[in-house]
């Protein structure tokens, strides 16, 4: 079936003309004359792209490519050449392209191939986002899945690692075998060698039957490591030697095995800096590190967040088979502004638990919970700490660890408040010992006789006339007995007879 592109009629001319073009280039198309006719063309049958020929500065231009735009479908705009902010016009109302008028049909049926090229593979991965960097990962995706070359995806949790490595394996020749997936942060060392690379019977206490390794059963496809960077040095070695001659041994065994197998590794800290820090070979990087991607946070990526919410709607309204109506402006734009510590994954789950509870069928500003509204969602959720994701007691240390730091910061920025509040001391007791100074004063030279033990700070004194008057305070203290002086001053009496003479006081 043809590729199907409705072109509105806004500028008639532009759009009769590539009408013809792209008939002749082998599209299905179909002209919409009003918002309604563009309405009903996507209810019969959603189109694979949609060209906007004018009225982009108008009201019913606008609804026209936000009915594509709450479909994800592919919006080519071809604007003015005058217009001065164009790139801006284009994100402001959400095209996914946009072309110069008068634009040559020929490039125009290019880039509509393109949009519907990634359109499609947007579908097939699941990979959600309009904006230039899920745009260059979606090529990246498209240039590494045809090779059998490893692969390390680095990104925070919840960014979509799996999805990523899901579908470089599916884009793949490999996507008729297995793909296998390993977390090598939810097992211990000793089970990880074990999961890997499989045991023979009686390897160890518990092994009563030969039993098959992760990679074993991915022959052919493809095996994902997942949090890669967690893996032990002893597992290190041996992931080396697979990725070098595809051959193991397992647990237990004497004879080698070996497998076709491709290896997308996944991690959510900086392996480069855990080699830096010795905790993860370079050998090892090297080999993992042959075909590279970044997967943005959500943060970096914000312009994305429109579509990947309604996108969320449309899907968890169907599977709860709710009737909802979308997202309010004000509702939509504090969730643009939220920080999504937890990336796609936190935002995904909030828009479930929304589409469910929310009351009137629609995202309101009031449905989106208190702390996404003040302060982005950020605030009490752990930080990410490289290298502690190994579970305990059936929780990870790294979230045991991540709440233990922000619990510390959160102290610590209390404790800077209260001091900040805090009036400052004008005088320091020296009848105790010594104290060090809290306002930021210093001590005055001349104590009155009213205030005996006592050290009056005034503003501007050297460090030299803080000493004498301490000095002088600590024998007013004690009547003139420079033992005593030495012991409250914290020093010894030699030094304080130095000290003396040194001011004049002896």
């Amino acid at each position: 079936m043809a590729d199907r592109v409705v072109i509105t009629t806004e500028d008639l001319e532009q759009a009769v003309r590539l009408n013809a073009h792209l008939e002749g280039a082998g599209f299905a198309t179909e002209l919409a004359t009003s918002l309604d006719e563009v309405r009903a063309a996507v209810r019969t049958r959603e189109p694979d792209c949609l060209i906007v020929t004018g009225g982009l500065h108008e009201p019913t231009g606008a609804r026209v490519v936000a009915v594509a735009r709450d479909r994800a479908i592919s919006t080519l705009g071809l604007v003015e050449a005058t217009e001065p902010d164009a790139k801006g016009l284009a994100r402001e109302l959400g095209l996914t392209a946009f072309l110069s008028k008068p634009a040559d049909p020929a490039e125009v049926a290019a880039t509509v191939r393109r949009l519907i090229e990634r359109r499609k593979l947007q579908q097939r991965t699941g990979i959600i986002g309009e904006s230039p960097a899920i745009q260059e990962l979606l090529v990246k995706i498209e240039q590494m899945a045809p090779v059998s070359s490893t692969v390390l995806v680095e990104g925070e949790s919840g960014t979509g690692k799996e999805l990523v490595a899901r579908a470089i394996h599916d884009l793949s020749p490999r996507r008729g075998k297995a793909f296998i997936t390993v977390n090598c942060a939810a097992l211990p060392e000793t089970l990880l060698e074990s999961e890997l690379f499989g045991h023979e019977k009686g390897a160890f206490t518990g092994a009563a039957e030969r039993r098959l390794g992760r990679f074993e059963l991915a022959d052919g496809g493809t095996i994902f490591l997942d949090e890669v960077g967690e893996m032990a040095a002893a597992t290190q070695v041996k992931l080396l030697r697979v990725l070098e001659d595809r051959s193991f041994f397992r647990v237990g065994g004497t004879q080698p095995i070996r497998v076709d197998v491709r290896v997308v590794a996944a991690t959510n800290q900086s392996l480069k800096e855990a080699v830096s820090l010795g905790r993860f070979r370079d050998d090892l990087f090297y080999r993992l590190n042959v075909l590279y991607i970044y997967l943005p946070p959500l943060r970096e990526r914000k312009s994305d967040i429109p579509l990947l919410v309604r996108r969320f709607i449309a899907e968890f309204a169907a599977a709860h088979e709710r009737a909802f109506h979308g997202v309010t402006p004000e509702a939509l734009q504090l969730l643009v502004d939220a920080d999504w510590p937890g990336n796609v994954r936190q935002l995904r789950n909030l828009v479930e638990s929304m589409v469910v509870l929310a009351p009137e069928g629609e995202i309101r500003a009031s449905d989106i919970p208190r702390d996404i509204r003040e302060h982005g969602g950020g605030r009490g959720l752990p930080m990410r700490l490289v290298g502690a994701t190994r579970q305990v007691a059936g929780q990870e240390l790294e979230f045991i660890f991540r709440s233990l730091v922000e619990l510390k910061l959160q102290v610590e920025e209390l404790r800077r408040r209260l001091e900040e509040r805090a009036p400052r001391v004008e005088v320091i007791e020296v009848g105790g010992g010594p104290t060090p100074a809290l306002g930021g004063g210093v001590v005055e030279s001349s104590v009155p006789a009213t205030s005996a033990g006592h050290v009056v700070y005034r503003p501007g004194m050297s460090m030299a006339e803080v000493e004498r008057a301490a000095i002088e305070a600590a024998l007013q203290e004690t009547r003139g007995n420079r033992r005593k002086a030495a012991e409250i001053l914290g020093i010894g009496e030699r030094t304080l007879y130095r000290k003396l003479k040194e001011y004049a006081l002896a």
